[in-house]
């Protein structure tokens, strides 16, 4: 249950003001079509999550559990740096032609979370907790969670958060997280 929660609330409070929230922002904009919209979003994070997962728990496989939460925790402190830099839609990740929304969704999505912080986040969490099905859950449940109210609210509910904030917070949780690994790490 402890990797299903901390999947959810780390890649949830991640994903606030980033590219890949951004692009749902551009893909709810241009097809005004919120459930194939957010089915794209579901399936493109269970497939880019679950590729990540899988290699997080054979990377933490291979290592003792010191190493690994010693590596975990610098990750996550690194993580809470990266989560500071504001993220921008490039525009190779925009939705594609006329395919459709859930495609456009899917494949965009895809691709904008590789290397993005929430893929690393649950290569990470993967390696700290080997509970495939609960990581991926926990983090693709954290993904739909920030991104469902962009999608449905749109550009009114986006302008009226405060990203700058919600950045510091999200940095905030990176850093405990990552001092929490760090600590167990030193005192196992």
């Amino acid at each position: 249950m402890e990797a299903f929660l901390i999947s959810i609330t780390t890649v949830a409070v991640a994903e606030i003001g980033d590219r890949t929230q951004l692009l749902a922002l551009v893909l709810a904009a241009r097809y005004r079509r919120p459930l194939p919209i957010i089915a794209g979003i579901l399936c493109a994070t269970l497939a880019n999550h679950a590729a990540a997962a899988i290699v997080g728990i054979w990377f933490g496989s291979l290592l003792k559990p010191r190493v690994l939460e010693v590596i975990v925790g610098a990750s996550m402190i690194a993580m809470a740096l990266w989560t500071l830099k504001p993220d921008k839609l490039d525009e190779s990740t925009s939705a594609a032609g006329a395919r459709g929304a859930f495609l456009a969704t899917l494949t965009s999505f895809f691709i904008a979370e590789i290397g993005d912080k929430t893929q690393i986040a649950t290569l990470a969490l993967a390696a700290a907790y080997p509970n495939l099905l609960a990581v991926v859950a926990g983090t693709t449940t954290g993904m739909l969670l920030a991104n469902v109210p962009v999608v449905i609210l749109g550009k009114a509910f986006a302008d009226r958060l405060p990203l700058q904030a919600i950045r510091y917070v999200a940095a905030a949780l990176f850093l405990v997280l990552g001092v929490l690994f760090l600590g167990r790490a030193l005192w196992r």
